[in-house]
């Protein structure tokens, strides 16, 4: 005997929410992150619509980068840590510049890459710091997020 359930009487699977058009493209940056405000200041100061992308390498490999325009010109990670600095908020900053710096090497040798940080991960930029040297020399732009402003660290 086979029984039926109509479907009326059935929970629906999931619900669909339709996402408006401004949201599209913001992935796990919600409306008062501190990432978000980073990323949309940083667009304003570049004159570029700066959204998080997820870049296909080819071999069946996807790589989430934390902002990019649409030709992938411009290649931003973010990192918005606040409170006392640690060494996992250095550790995120030097993983981000290899990302930044490998995914230009790579795939694209033309952009311009951009490491957006709060004041707590901008610790690690010291003057005499080897970060420093090193984002100098690999040509990685910092910006320094503090206050809802934006200030370039160093070309």
């Amino acid at each position: 005997m086979i029984h039926s359930t109509a479907v009326a009487d059935r929970p629906p699977d999931r619900t669909l929410e339709i996402m408006p058009e401004e949201e599209r493209g913001w992935r796990r940056f919600g409306p008062d992150s501190i990432e978000r405000a980073m990323l949309l200041a940083l667009s304003e100061t570049v004159g570029a619509d700066l959204r998080p992308r997820s870049i296909d390498l080819g071999d069946g490999t996807w790589l989430e980068i934390e902002g990019a325009d649409a030709e992938n010109s411009l290649l931003v990670q973010v990192i918005g840590n606040q409170g006392t600095f640690r060494s996992q908020h250095r550790n995120k900053v030097m993983a981000d510049m290899f990302k930044l710096t490998w995914l230009r090497t790579s795939r694209f040798p033309d952009s311009r890459i951009v490491l957006c940080v709060s004041e707590t991960a901008a610790q690690v930029f010291t003057p005499s710091g080897w970060s420093t040297k090193a984002a100098l020399d690999l040509g990685i732009e910092v910006y320094v997020y503090a206050d809802g402003k934006l200030e370039r660290k160093h070309p």
